[in-house]
């Protein structure tokens, strides 16, 4: 058994048309959509179930029913699901931003976050700022924020498909135009903006910043970091694994058969990023996620052509 839920749409400044042109969802919006939540159990956004005899339930109410059976004989009840997985269709600049490390998060009243970015789609000439240019301090970093050029001292990299960034809490990034990307974070909404490229919000004013809560995040000691440029032809390989989770690419070339986990060993989600799986009777289709059950092993058959993610390990 697995479990799909429905998509929940948000309007960003930012936003464009990718998740119509790319991944095939059919959105009847106006209005800029930036992020698709996909997967997230929160207090004041919840998943619900698209599927199963269950289908309508929410994502925390799923957990509740059946806590060891979701999520392995250690969940408590009253413990949300810890992932959130959004896709972000970053047709133009995000914010750069940082979020709170987990020493300062209660200080701040904030939530850490630490992400990774998959990389789906990248324009020509696409990049990501992540970190500190080499030789960038706190001094001459708010001498730049004054002169309206913070951009001048953070690092960029041009962004191509397949490729994988972890961002973790206290690196300073953004992501720039022309990006659809893929992002598996801790369940977090605590995201605090230092700069915003002069750019004003969708009712036409400034968006708030958060510049002295910024300045007490950001790790100035990161300097320079690169992207893991993943392959379409590796079977599997790990594209990122850190105390939160643990995310693991797998690539199929003709039809075959994967089995991703035992039962009673893990809660697992599942992300195809091209082509399509079967698991058991369902067919999961290209931008689509699934969650299979700690009780339960999970054995994926590719169609053909396909590359799905796997996010473990956040037990």
């Amino acid at each position: 058994m697995i479990f799909k839920f429905e998509p929940i749409y948000q309007t960003r400044v930012w936003g464009g048309k990718m998740f119509s042109e790319i991944l095939g969802r059919n959105i009847n919006s106006k209005e800029p959509i930036g992020e698709s939540w996909d997967i997230v159990d929160r207090n004041e956004t919840q998943s619900i179930l698209s599927n199963t005899d269950s289908k309508g339930q929410s994502l925390r109410e799923l957990i509740e029913s059946n806590p060891k059976g979701m999520m392995g004989p250690k969940w408590s009840r009253e413990r949300a699901f810890p992932i959130l997985v959004k896709w972000l269709d970053c047709s133009e600049r995000l914010s750069l931003q940082v979020h709170p490390p987990e020493k300062l998060a209660q200080e701040l009243h904030a939530e850490p976050k630490t992400e990774n970015w998959y990389v789906a789609f990248a324009q020509k000439g696409a990049g990501l700022y992540a970190g500190l240019k080499k030789g960038a301090n706190r001094e001459n970093f708010e001498l730049a924020l004054m002169e309206n050029r913070a951009e001048n001292l953070c690092h960029r990299i041009g962004s191509i498909k397949n490729d994988s960034l972890l961002v973790k809490s206290g690196r300073i990034h953004a992501i720039d135009s022309g990006n659809l990307i893929l992002e598996i974070q801790q369940n977090s909404d605590s995201t605090f903006r230092v700069y915003d490229w002069g750019r004003t919000g969708l009712d036409g004013k400034s968006r708030e910043l958060h510049i002295k809560e910024s300045l007490k995040c950001i790790n100035f000691e990161d300097f320079e970091p690169t992207a893991i440029r993943s392959s379409d032809d590796s079977p599997e390989e790990i594209l990122a694994e850190c105390k939160y989770f643990r995310i693991r690419k797998f690539n199929c070339k003709e039809p075959k058969k994967i089995k991703i986990k035992e039962p009673d060993s893990n809660c697992a989600l599942i992300h195809v990023v091209e082509g399509s799986l079967q698991i058991n009777e369902e067919t999961i289709i290209k931008g689509e996620h699934a969650m299979s059950p700690y009780a339960q092993d999970c054995l994926i058959t590719s169609k053909g052509l396909s590359t799905f993610l796997v996010t473990d390990n956040f037990v």
